[in-house]
């Protein structure tokens, strides 16, 4: 028996905490399910880990928050007193789970209720799944001496200059090695920060390690926003996921916390959306699949079609980097536009063997399935493969044939 690996709820990404509120007021009667799925195709997980996962859920669901957790959330200025009241009352229930070995992988984690609830518990569980895997499969200490080895040869890096990466933060909770692991990285990083050459570490996405270390939670949106509001709607096209979902959050946040998410359905069908009002009143655009270097370029053509200087707004990129593709990114895009980058597996688990590539992606909303068309294939986990047809028909259909948008 381990020990607890999650002791706080402030154990979330920050966009947990955006979306949910932004749920709780407008979208509370919502229900979806969610699916585990482990890609990499040697990775098994035994019983013993199974059992383990499943002690280690239960732990989280006896978790609350506390006063002192709260009262911090309460200080974030888009955080309304409203939600922090609901918060006070929440808890993750064990009942939404099903957890067993009925999997090619050895683990199956299905979760279903409200969203409210399930989405709040994507990332714990992923949290835990990764340490549980970690410590029954390898030498714990030995996977933590080459995980320090390789995260000090990074800060070394950044304080040599070799890589230039403007503002970063860390988004590593999820496939993190450990709680240990990521504690020791967000430590170092701020400790460090004033020696690096021409790089800032802003923030972490782990909002209980951004309250210890005083440093930014970072976050705004997921993929289930515009999956579970756009297509929750059984009466909405969902080839208008995108404007159904931006409309929503401007009515939560107006101008604060806004970095749209565009590539849920596709980063052209997004630009069909992503016209004036939305484009001035969001501070910026994550690219989270597909070439970074053609969608900055998109991302950049399209803001000058309207009218707006690219420069005023921010290229947040998030998908599989490491700091040498960041800092390449960086120099190419630093004086067309504002660029912050999303670095999580390399900075939080990076050892000598693989990282797991888990997820645990939104699969029904509403008793109906629901998809997503990223920029590039495989990402996406919905099993009806006529609803993914159907949604790219709608997509198709919307981009060949929808008259040209007028600037909103």
């Amino acid at each position: 028996m381990t020990e607890q690996i999650i002791t706080s709820l402030l154990s979330e990404d920050a966009y947990k905490f955006s979306m949910g509120q932004a749920i709780y007021h407008q979208f509370s009667e919502y229900k979806t399910t969610w699916t585990f799925k482990c890609r990499n195709k040697d990775v098994h997980f035994t019983k013993e880990m199974v059992e383990e996962i499943k002690r280690q859920v239960k732990l989280f669901c006896s978790l609350r928050f506390t006063e002192d957790e709260l009262a911090y959330l309460d200080k974030i200025r888009w955080i309304k007193g409203s939600y922090v009241d609901f918060l006070r009352l929440w808890h993750a229930r064990y009942e939404d789970f099903t957890i067993d070995d009925n999997a090619e992988c050895g683990l199956n984690i299905e979760s279903s209720g409200t969203w409210l609830n399930t989405s709040m518990y994507e990332i714990p569980i992923l949290a835990i799944v990764n340490e549980v895997y970690f410590r029954f499969a390898y030498d714990e200490d030995e996977l933590q001496k080459q995980f320090e080895r390789k995260l000090n040869e990074k800060i070394q890096a950044l304080v040599d200059g070799k890589f230039n990466l403007g503002n970063f933060s860390e988004f590593g909770l999820r496939r993190r090695l450990s709680y240990k692991a990521q504690d020791l990285a967000v430590r170092l990083l701020k400790e460090n920060n004033s020696k690096f050459k021409d790089s800032n570490f802003v923030g972490t996405s782990n909002v209980e390690l951004a309250k210890k270390y005083g440093v930014t939670p970072v976050g705004t949106m997921a993929h289930e926003w515009i999956m579970c509001s756009g297509q929750g709607n059984h009466k909405h096209n969902p080839a208008y996921s995108n404007w159904y979902a931006l409309d929503a959050w401007v009515k939560e946040y107006g101008v604060l916390n806004g970095t749209a998410l565009t590539d849920t359905i596709t980063t052209d069908c997004f630009l069909r959306d992503f016209q004036l009002t939305y484009a001035t009143l969001f501070s910026g655009v994550r690219h989270d699949s597909g070439d970074p270097y053609e969608w900055g370029e998109k991302m950049i053509r399209h803001y000058e079609k309207l009218g707006l200087d690219p420069m005023t707004k921010t290229l947040l990129f998030s998908d599989s980097l490491d700091f040498e593709r960041a800092s390449k990114l960086y120099e190419y895009f630093r004086e067309k536009s504002k660029v912050a980058f999303g670095i999580g597996t390399y900075i939080s688990n990076d050892t000598d063997v693989p990282a797991l590539n888990i997820v645990m992606k939104v699969t029904k909303c509403n008793g109906q399935d629901v998809a997503k068309i990223s920029d590039v294939q495989g990402k996406g986990m919905c099993r009806n493969v006529d609803y993914v047809d159907y949604l790219n028909r709608c997509i198709k259909w919307r981009l060949e044939n929808e008259g040209k948008t007028q600037l909103r």
